[in-house]
């Protein structure tokens, strides 16, 4: 994670945000589902990419038009191998997050 993103992917608002969203799509990875195959999704995605310019602009960092749910392997399509907040979901589609 980057310094300047810190803050905000520790905020309540981000955490509320990221719960809410991954319970809104059904806790499935979104780009999985387009395919026809049901995943569970792990990771929030912003899909315009986060940086210090746009860090602190909600339409971008907590616009649920801005976010997709994705697996592991798409969102390390997306980003390489960076690591990421993973996410278990289970068969009522509540969202624990992993490694807290």
């Amino acid at each position: 994670m980057k310094p300047w993103a810190v803050g905000f992917y520790k905020s309540q608002a981000w955490k509320n945000c990221r719960d809410r969203y991954a319970r809104q799509v059904g806790g499935l990875c979104e780009r999985c589902l387009e395919k026809g195959m049901i995943v569970s999704g792990e990771i929030v995605h912003h899909k315009i990419h986060l940086n210090p310019a746009n860090i602190s602009d909600e339409s971008v960092t907590l616009n649920p038009d801005n976010l997709e749910l994705l697996c592991r392997k798409c969102h390390g399509e997306v980003h390489g191998k960076q690591k990421s907040t993973r996410y278990e979901v289970d068969e009522c589609g509540h969202v624990t997050i992993l490694g807290r």
